[in-house]
């Protein structure tokens, strides 16, 4: 299993989804993490700051967001606009929408301690 966390700081996860540059993935094999790695986010120049339009939403559909963490089974953000947690759901990953520290809740998920607080999707 991976287990993919958002993350602006490679610390804690990232309070909006669409503005952290990083992931960090952790592979889980026996319920036991045996890697954990930094990967960027962003695919070719899919940056937020150049994907809005004029009427101030996103101008992009998320996909790409996505594919560093194609073989990922999990996501945990701290929080994420309502387009993204579509895409995400559509993508096959599990949402848990959580703060905090990295390590705290991928513990945490590992124990089946960790629940998903749906009042972080922002809704537009």
């Amino acid at each position: 299993m991976k287990i993919a966390a958002v993350t602006q700081n490679g610390k804690t996860l990232a309070s909006h989804f669409g503005m952290a540059p990083f992931y960090r993935v952790f592979t889980v094999e026996d319920g036991q993490i045996v890697a954990d790695v930094q990967v960027d986010k962003y695919h070719h120049e899919a940056h937020p700051e150049h994907d809005s339009n004029n009427d101030g939403h996103h101008g992009h559909d998320h996909a790409e967001f996505f594919t560093p963490i194609s073989d990922c089974q999990v996501l945990l953000c701290g929080g994420m606009g309502e387009p993204a947690y579509q895409r995400a759901l559509a993508a096959g990953l599990e949402v848990v929408m959580t703060g905090g520290s990295i390590e705290d809740a991928v513990q945490l998920y590992l124990s089946g301690q960790l629940s998903s607080d749906p009042r972080r999707i922002h809704r537009h």
